[in-house]
């Protein structure tokens, strides 16, 4: 009797355990997917602004049709990324593009003082702000949630029921990776 009633507690202490397990598995992907969506809110709020900053500036840069062009791609294929890879790359792109932009910019003083063109430069410079930080927080979600997956006991319950690890959202773009140089 005594074999009997220690054996049911232990399936229950298992079963409670697996139950547990589970549960904060799922919890885990949750928030990963809760803090993917966060991104691209701002990846959203970003790719609406562009169209505006380029128009804004057409009007001064005649000359730059080459450049639109390429923020116009970047952008295209940045929304049209469907996964945390593509989108990756893909807005790398869009940032190589845009800093390319920025920097013909400067050739155009009149431009530069357009309060609708700055207006939107600061909103976008905000944007990407927003951007980098929800990145952080994606990335510290995927780790958190990877570990989990694949360290001991979770990672038996992760494997039966197809937990799979998840991309973290990393720079795709090497110029970004570098340390600017001040020169004065």
């Amino acid at each position: 009797m005594i074999g009997i009633i220690t054996a049911l507690i232990v399936l229950v202490l298992l079963v409670v355990l697996f139950v547990g397990i589970y549960n904060a598995l799922v919890r885990l992907r949750n928030q990963v997917d809760n803090a993917w969506s966060q991104i691209d809110v701002q990846l959203k709020r970003r790719h609406d602004l562009i169209p505006n900053l380029v128009e804004t500036a057409k009007g001064y840069m005649t000359h730059e049709r080459e450049t639109f062009e390429k923020i116009t791609e970047a952008r295209s294929k940045a929304m049209g990324a469907h996964s945390v890879a593509e989108a990756s790359k893909a807005e790398g792109q869009l940032t190589e593009a845009l800093s390319k932009f920025m920097l013909v910019v400067e050739n155009y003083p009149d431009l530069k003082a357009n309060q609708n063109f700055l207006s939107l430069q600061e909103t976008l410079t905000s944007t990407e702000n927003k951007i980098a930080f929800a990145r952080q927080g994606y990335n510290d979600q995927v780790l958190f949630y990877n570990n989990k997956i694949q360290m001991f006991p979770s990672n038996l319950v992760a494997g039966m029921f197809n937990f799979t690890k998840r991309d973290y959202f990393e720079i795709e773009n090497e110029a970004e990776r570098s340390v600017p140089q001040v020169k004065f």
